[in-house]
């Protein structure tokens, strides 16, 4: 895993959490057709292992879905991977792109 930088530091960015480790937030993108049941079957899966939903923002652009949420991780039942395996294998049956990030990979990787 490559170190921060000096900058990066300065910018209070942490290094990304080794893989195993409790992630505290995630951040959860869902892109696509908008459609009935998206917020609900995400919401659903994220209430069935323990994550609780912080903050949620969603948008409906003639007819295109956009939502991010930022989630409480740190009591989740499941490991992190497994949680995001979970949460992106909804996209096909939703029509939707779902990204799951650890907060701070999300916040290293769209660094100014």
């Amino acid at each position: 895993m490559k170190e921060l930088t000096n900058e990066d530091k300065m910018l209070g960015l942490k290094e990304p959490k080794e893989k195993g480790e409790n992630i505290p937030k995630a951040v959860i993108s869902v892109l696509g057709t908008d459609r009935v049941g998206i917020i609900a079957t995400i919401s659903q899966s994220l209430a069935q292992y323990n994550a609780n939903i912080l903050q949620i923002n969603q948008n409906i652009l003639e007819g295109l879905f956009a939502m991010i949420m930022i989630v409480d991780t740190n009591e989740i039942t499941i490991d992190f991977d497994q949680l995001k395996h979970t949460l992106e294998g909804k996209s096909e049956d939703l029509g939707v792109t779902v990204t799951v990030q650890s907060e701070e990979v999300f916040r290293y990787m769209h660094r100014i």
